[in-house]
């Protein structure tokens, strides 16, 4: 039998885990079947849950039960999720165990309402972390300057991260820092750091999204047709361009001499991951960020819709090796035009930071005015 796509894919070196999560995949064992199909892990979020809750009645029983027992909104929220992560977990452990604890991950986000605050922050997450009690499990903090010392805590204290709404090469480059820091620390504890699993989540997608509005507004005052030729040749190359550099500077600094010290001491590599991998605009390939995204030692978090499109069409062929030249081209052009990815990039983290806030809050809504019906 033919291996699939994704099956391909981490023979090559790169992991397929699906950003979605839902009580009818796991009750109908849709995902173990994915699972059989080579997929090696999980996301979610707030946005994710909030869709999976709130359109569907797959939650009302256990709802219902919670009602009764008069818990809050909060506590039955809390309840719904981590017993889908910890089901999820399990379904996993077999993926985790045959991989050596490389894959087999479920990512859980801590409240997004804390993304700004630190105590609060490693606070949730050493609740969750006990709350959940499963060994693949990865805690969401977002790459926030807050969120670095915590992240760091975290990590210093054992518990796996998922660092979360990377967008810049600078917040890549923090969040390395956080990771080797917190690992450090948590070995001068006598901690076991070969334990420690950590991914660095860089969202793709939406920064072609913000860089192609820039330039289509740019398009519209120019009348050089030499200069809105060369504007319309950037259109949708930003992101890809802006993650190969990313990759480059992963490469450099978990697989040469600056982490060698602590690998020869058990440390795993954090692995940089792929988020925000489903096309936006129907102008580009349906499986873009797939594609053009395939490097050894990475995970790619994709949509279900996005993952099925892989499956159907998709092909396996490296697309990152480290090379920048291209790349960096793309960055000067934009810049040239007065494009500024850093600035592009300052604006989705505060963007992303309140989109999280608000699926947060339409979730807890969601329930509230579910629970008043049961």
């Amino acid at each position: 039998m033919s291996k699939t796509t994704i099956q391909q894919l981490g023979e090559f070196g790169q992991s397929v885990w699906l950003d979605y999560i839902s009580r009818s995949l796991i009750d109908t064992r849709k995902l173990q079947g994915m699972i059989d199909q080579g997929l090696r892990g999980m996301t979610s979020n707030p946005t994710i849950f909030d869709k999976a809750i709130s359109t569907s009645a797959d939650y009302d029983n256990r709802a219902r039960e919670l009602k009764k027992l008069d818990k809050s909104t909060f506590e039955i929220y809390d309840d719904l999720t981590v017993k889908d992560i910890q089901d999820a977990a399990d379904i996993f452990k077999s993926v985790h165990q045959q991989t050596n604890g490389v894959d087999g991950f479920v990512s859980l986000e801590v409240n997004p309402r804390f993304a700004y605050k630190v105590e609060e922050t490693v606070a949730e997450a050493k609740r969750l972390y006990e709350k959940v009690n499963r060994p693949n499990v990865m805690f969401k903090v977002p790459s926030t300057n807050e969120g670095f010392t915590a992240i760091e805590e975290l990590l210093s204290e054992g518990i796996n991260i998922n660092i979360t709404l990377i967008f810049s090469l600078q917040q890549y480059i923090n969040t390395a820092q956080a990771y080797i820091k917190g690992i450090e620390r948590f070995q001068q504890k006598n901690g076991d750091i070969s334990n420690i699993r950590s991914v660095a989540s860089v969202f793709v997608s939406r920064i072609d999204t913000a860089t192609d509005e820039l330039i289509q507004k740019k398009l519209k005052k120019e009348g050089d047709a030499a200069v809105k030729s060369k504007l319309e040749s950037l259109r949708g190359k930003a992101a890809v361009a802006h993650s190969a550099i990313i990759y480059k500077n992963y490469k450099e600094t978990f697989f040469g001499e600056k982490f060698k010290y602590l690998k020869d001491k058990g440390a795993n590599v954090q692995r940089l991951l792929w988020g925000s991998t489903s096309t936006k605009n129907p102008a580009y390939s349906d499986i873009k960020y797939v594609t053009e995204l395939i490097g050894k030692h990475t995970v790619n978090t994709i949509p279900e819709k996005t993952l099925s499109a892989f499956l159907d069409h998709g092909v396996v062929k490296e697309t990152l090796t480290g090379d920048t030249g291209e790349p960096q081209e793309v960055i000067d052009d934009l810049m040239s035009f007065g494009i500024d990815i850093n600035d592009v990039c300052k604006r989705l983290l505060e963007d992303g930071v309140v989109a999280f806030e608000n699926s947060f809050a339409s979730l807890l809504n969601a329930i509230e005015v579910k629970v008043k019906k049961l």
